[in-house]
């Protein structure tokens, strides 16, 4: 770690919370550097002493499926986003998504308050499996999936290889491994195919199941060990 740094940087790099949830805990007057209440935007030194005062909330870990039209992240003023609608449909504030879905793209995404698997579970230098199923806009052909498995270019960048396995006439199942913006769609479309549905299945060890748009389940026990434990937390 390179000092100085900036404070919510130095919390995400403890593993106290994400850059974003440091944040917040910042602005609720929650983070002491050296003994006086910190701002945002403040850089730390080697020699600094960072302190959390308060009682720290327990950890939370959720499976949560967003529908379509949702926003992960920074919603226009006429879009909703994943926080909002969690605390309208069940007062739930202190969990964040990890990672993106795009609005147009349904399922998987993992909520938690623990900043220590942001990291670890979005960089794509770690290969974590996503799992998928895609519709597209005609039928497919063997040699289309063959060129999704091995690798497609887009705009200039080729993906690592993938699992694809026809489900039916426009639909299949796709295993990658990495998260470039609108990855799938950009697959499809660099080989004359438009996405009609996408929806993501998996993270890792954790799955979709049998949740429906907007219902979340809290991973726990095993599930939960295997988890963290694959991501080295």
């Amino acid at each position: 770690m390179e000092f100085p740094i900036r404070l919510n940087k130095y919390l995400a790099s403890e593993g106290v919370a994400s850059r974003r949830e440091a944040d917040v805990l910042i602005e609720k007057g929650r983070v002491l550097v050296n003994g006086k209440m910190a701002v945002l935007g403040q850089k730390v030194t080697e020699g600094d002493v960072v302190e959390m005062t308060g009682k720290q909330p327990a950890k939370q870990y959720l499976a949560y499926y967003k529908g379509r039209g949702i926003i992960t992240h920074s919603p226009a003023p006429h879009e909703t986003d994943i926080e909002t609608k969690l605390k309208e449909d069940y007062g739930l504030t202190d969990v964040y998504p990890v990672g993106r879905l795009d609005k147009d793209s349904e399922g998987l995404m993992i909520l938690t308050n623990d900043g220590r698997i942001t990291g670890p579970l979005t960089d794509p230098e770690l290969s974590h499996e996503k799992e998928y199923e895609v519709t597209v806009d005609k039928d497919i052909k063997n040699q289309y999936l063959k060129k999704m498995a091995v690798s497609v270019n887009i705009e200039g960048y080729t993906t690592k290889p993938a699992v694809c396995e026809q489900k039916s006439t426009k639909r299949f199942r796709l295993i990658i491994t990495e998260g470039k913006k609108h990855q799938i769609r950009r697959m499809c479309a660099a080989l004359g195919y438009q996405v009609q549905s996408l929806k993501r299945v998996r993270i890792m060890n954790i799955e979709l199941g049998s949740l429906k748009p907007n219902q979340y389940r809290k991973i726990s026990g095993e599930e939960l060990q295997t988890l963290l434990a694959d991501l080295n937390i």
